[in-house]
């Protein structure tokens, strides 16, 4: 049964908060001044314009409030934008009239998604609920749930947070015109394609956003219609899994979301299998495993518009019983989560670290590989009882490797995928629920039974490094830059290690 729409008031002040939380941790990581406070309400200076700004503190604030002439006077999202730009105007001496409309369209998308999730219906399975539970997002960067700027219509229709599914469409591409790379046999089983063509699935949405017509009149390409099967956007929103095949699909996208335009480049796409091939070595033994990007497809006049990728589906991977749930859906919170029926905090995030923790440091310093092992990219399954039990890492196209880069901005690098972007989050999604649970002696624990050198720096280091999404954006970076500023390091201080 699907309910009414919920009142536009409602949703307007829904839509605020999801998006007024991931702006201010912004805002206050990376430019705000702290000045105290009482209670739950936290007060900042803000150095660029000398204004004072309190918030209900927590790992999500809230109720943003600006000191206009001795009294707080509370604001909202529409009116904190402008407080952001006009700040950022001044404390970098930069303009940017491109970021405040993306915020601005991150927050009318989750409005939209709002009233849309009204009328969908939840997949069954709880690793797509929890692949299609982030409403709010990214919780460090301004516009997590931009959508380009284009219409609602154009995009709601394939929003993994509205729980959409579609199928695929099907394209007949010349064999002259086809390149291809590693394992892509998956595709071939996907339909039939005519004598002379290979089959190319694409993501209607893309379609949409390109122009092909050139290549649609001379035949280098054909419709071949759509699979009689649904796939299911994951959290990466250009990432599919077709549940019928046990396959993932990720394919470019003319869009930029959080801090790129989400095209697979051609640069990433011929280092991917020498990258993929690294990682695969990384995992071949032991519970934790890596999801391969076996291959890719896509025409050599297209050659990144029209770009798919196969990965590994998760049947194969997957300990006899487990299920495997994003950990960005633990953060965000889903039906069915186990961080909401956890018992034993303790124990559970003990089996949590230990699943999660080893591999993707036996990685870094016995292979080389730095995965990209933040909250999006690291899935955990969990036994019958909700109890950690392994790790599955994915995305090649986020994992740099020591022969390339420098062993110190590699583990920077690490630390920060894995550490702050992700045990952070969950070690205070699991806090939350459980007040008075202290989840940094254990984690301590566990980062120092490994031998590496670095260890040692990272549990007495004052400050660990924060990724600054808002000052990148402003200033118009390269959306693969990384720039850090440091913050506090919970691990140090955080008792023994017995």
């Amino acid at each position: 049964m699907h309910l009414n729409p919920p009142p536009a008031a409602d949703v307007a002040a829904c839509a605020d908060a999801h998006a007024v939380a991931p702006l201010l941790n912004c805002l206050l990581r990376e430019v705000a001044e702290p000045q105290g406070g009482s209670g739950e309400r936290q007060v900042y200076r803000l150095p660029g314009t000398g204004r004072l700004l309190r918030v209900l503190g927590g790992r999500r604030p809230a109720e943003p409030e600006v000191d206009v002439a001795g009294a707080w006077q509370r604001i909202g999202h529409t009116e904190l934008v402008k407080l952001v730009a006009d700040e950022l105007r001044r404390h970098t001496g930069l303009s940017n009239h491109e970021l405040p409309a993306e915020m601005i369209d991150s927050r009318d998308a989750v409005a939209a998604l709002l009233t849309a999730r009204v009328r969908a219906t939840p997949p069954d399975d709880p690793y797509l609920r929890s692949e299609q539970s982030l409403l709010t997002g990214h919780p460090y960067h301004p516009a997590p749930k931009a959508r380009g700027g284009g219409p609602v219509a154009a995009w709601l229709p394939y929003a993994p947070e509205a729980h959409a599914r579609f199928p695929l469409t099907l394209l007949g591409l010349r064999e002259d015109a086809v390149v291809e790379e590693g394992d892509t046999s998956a595709l071939d089983a996907l339909g039939e394609a005519p004598p002379g063509y290979r089959l190319l699935p694409a993501h209607p949405w893309q379609l949409d956003l390109v122009d092909l017509a050139p290549a649609f009149a001379d035949g280098r390409l054909i419709r071949l219609g759509t699979t009689g099967f649904d796939a299911w956007p994951t959290a990466a929103i250009r990432t599919l899994y077709v549940p019928e095949s046990d396959l993932f699909l990720k394919f470019s996208l003319d869009v930029r979301i959080t801090n790129d335009i989400r095209r697979l480049w051609r640069h990433d796409l011929l280092k991917l299998r020498r990258t993929d091939a690294a990682a695969t070595a990384a995992f071949a033994n032991g519970r934790a495993a890596w999801l391969s990007d076996r291959g890719y497809r896509t025409a050599d006049f297209a050659f990144e518009e029209l770009a798919v990728l196969v990965r590994d589906g998760l049947r194969g991977s997957l300990l006899p019983g487990a299920t495997p749930l994003l950990a960005a859906g633990l953060v965000e919170g889903f039906e069915g989560s186990p961080l909401d029926g956890t018992a034993d905090p303790a124990a559970w995030w003990e089996a949590y670290l230990s699943a999660v923790v080893p591999p993707a440091l036996a990685a870094f310093a016995d292979h080389g590989v730095v995965l990209e092992a933040h909250l999006q990219n690291t899935l955990v399954a969990v036994d019958a009882d909700g109890i950690p039990v392994q790790a599955l890492f994915r995305d090649a196209e986020g994992v740099k490797l020591l022969s390339d880069v420098s062993r110190p901005a590699g583990w920077q690098r690490l630390v920060y995928c894995l550490v702050v972007n992700h045990l952070c989050e969950v070690a205070a999604a699991l806090a939350e629920r459980h007040p008075g649970y202290d989840p940094w002696p254990a984690a301590r624990r566990e980062l120092a039974r490994h031998e590496l050198p670095e260890i040692a720096g990272l549990l007495s280091a004052p400050t660990l490094p924060g990724k600054t999404n808002l000052l990148l954006r402003w200033s118009g970076a390269d959306g693969a830059d990384a720039r850090y500023l440091p913050l506090p390091n919970s691990l140090a201080g955080s008792g023994n290690e017995r």
